[in-house]
């Protein structure tokens, strides 16, 4: 993926209206990385700087660049609120009115059920690994009890008994 994404950085290296770019999670980037949400490596995000979403495409070239060529100002308060549906323009509206500090404590608030939401997948998650892990370790057992029942020793016998027959 490298290659095909240091093409793209370059394409778009004097773009007005998107970023292409790449940020070392491991070192100084670190903090923006945890900020948004990046797991593991690497991680494609997209959108505004301040709503960052994870990228779902494909990771080859031509991927990439159909989705940079979709990039540009998007919808949002300020210079780009004329990009924005009647809907989302009463959002934005009603967010505004708000003092900083009830913004402030509704992120917190969203931040913290999305925690809870990726809280409880994780603990799904970790279920179902158990159950498959056990049942994986159950099927073994069970298919090595039939092997030492003597399946083997069947089969070779059956095997003989056919070569005998068929000698005859």
């Amino acid at each position: 993926m490298k290659p095909d994404w240091d093409k793209l950085s370059a394409e778009y290296a004097s773009s007005k209206t998107a970023v292409i770019a790449d940020v070392d999670c491991t070192a100084a980037g670190k903090s923006l990385c945890d900020a948004n949400g990046v797991r593991g490596y690497p991680s494609i995000k997209t959108g505004t700087p301040g709503a960052l979403e994870d990228y779902k495409g494909g990771r080859d070239f031509a991927s990439l660049k159909k989705h940079a060529e979709t990039l540009g100002p998007a919808c949002g308060p300020g210079e780009n609120i004329d990009l924005c549906d009647d809907t989302t323009k009463a959002k934005i509206a009603e967010f505004q009115k708000l003092d900083a500090t009830k913004r402030e404590s509704m992120i917190n608030e969203y931040e913290e059920r999305q925690k809870k939401v990726e809280a409880d997948f994780t603990t799904f998650r970790d279920g179902l690994q158990k159950s498959y892990d056990d049942a994986n370790k159950k099927k073994d057992a069970d298919v090595e009890a039939i092997k030492n029942s003597g399946l083997g020793m069947l089969k070779s016998v059956h095997a003989h008994a056919k070569k005998a027959k068929a000698e005859l």
